[in-house]
């Protein structure tokens, strides 16, 4: 079969924009790159109440996207909870992640699934639907081995990890480092913004964080910094321009990245490329597939304390931080999108 139309499958949360929205688009670059013919195909999706999930993933079953204005359509690739419903007979599922409220943060502060007959039987067929929708793929890849491994868990599905670099890899570069930590991100709970803020209060006064992002727990991190009186060491930059955020990249001691069990997480790559150190938690998840404690980085506890007095390590030894970052580049610079695109469609 020889591939050429192909249709990637993005699920749209109006207004809302980040890794997976990031993914989808440059996916889209990338195969054109290589002379496919791509349309992007989006749907909204909305999660609340429970009773939406079902009926925005009977949505994507609806679609038919076997062919367009009388032509096949050789291939579809279907990316995180619900695109892959779609159905086609050459689909191809790249998993960013699945309801995630319904898996591995069930039962977390994460998680709005209690252990009610209606959640409980909600979950169930939510586990039992994506195991039939995803063994319809032709080829089940995921974007990381943490996702896989949940796969594997939760449905008993093995996937294949793709890692792929991020859409600013190539314009990054590395300058002296400053007297800030950076942190980069959707500001939700599951980012854990606070935890970095709370560190704040145990690290050199000489250092200030900086936080790029914008999020709907924008507000309440604001007071906390305000509460913690870390109002002139703390910066909310809200949402800049690639342009800012490569020579904010450029410019920092190190960038501190502990979200909750993240997917994959474009920032530890992206302060790679950057030569930049990164800190993260033992229970960040993608993260982890790159940082390597003492050598390109640091793990460690997801409390403040600890996360500070990795931030005071570096301040106090340049050199340190410098030789992390450049192992961090090594790493980082390994991945590329030509492994990626002949594995999702080479075998069909």
């Amino acid at each position: 079969m020889s591939v050429r139309r192909v249709v990637v499958c993005e699920v749209q949360v109006p207004f809302v924009r980040g890794g997976a929205e990031a993914l989808v688009r440059e996916l889209g670059r990338q195969l054109r790159a290589r002379h496919y013919i791509v349309e992007r195909v989006s749907v909204p999706f909305k999660w609340y109440p429970k009773e939406e999930i079902l009926p925005h993933a009977a949505a994507w079953r609806l679609l038919d996207l076997g062919a367009s204005n009388g032509q096949p359509i050789d291939a579809v690739i279907a990316t995180k909870f619900p695109s892959y419903f779609v159905r086609h007979p050459a689909k191809v599922t790249w998993l960013i992640h699945q309801y995630r409220a319904a898996y591995e943060l069930c039962g977390t502060e994460f998680s709005d699934f209690q252990h009610t007959e209606l959640d409980v039987g909600l979950r169930d067929r939510l586990i039992a639907l994506d195991r039939e929708m995803l063994m319809e793929s032709r080829g089940l890849f995921t974007i990381s081995r943490r996702t896989a491994e949940r796969l594997q868990k939760f449905n008993g599905l093995g996937a294949e990890p793709l890692y792929h670099p991020s859409r600013l890899a190539a314009r990054l570069h590395s300058g002296p480092s400053g007297d800030y930590v950076l942190s980069v991100g959707r500001i939700e709970s599951i980012k854990r913004v606070d935890l970095a803020i709370r560190a704040m209060e145990h690290v050199d006064r000489r250092i200030r964080l900086l936080i790029a992002g914008e999020g709907t727990q924008l507000e309440h991190v604001r007071r906390l910094a305000e509460e913690r009186g870390l109002g002139d060491r703390v910066s909310f930059l809200g949402a800049i321009s690639d342009e800012e955020l490569i020579e904010l990249y450029a410019g920092a001691l190190a960038v501190v990245y502990v979200p909750y069990e993240e997917d994959y997480g474009y920032v530890t790559l992206e302060s790679f490329m950057a030569r930049k150190p990164v800190i993260t938690a033992h229970d960040s998840g993608g993260p982890l597939e790159f940082v390597q404690h003492d050598v390109n980085g640091f793990i460690c506890d997801p409390q403040p304390a600890a996360l500070a007095d990795c931030v005071n390590r570096l301040a106090a030894a340049r050199a340190v931080a410098a030789a992390f970052g450049d192992a961090g580049h090594d790493r980082a610079k390994a991945v590329t999108w030509d492994g990626v695109i002949e594995r999702l469609l080479g075998h069909l």
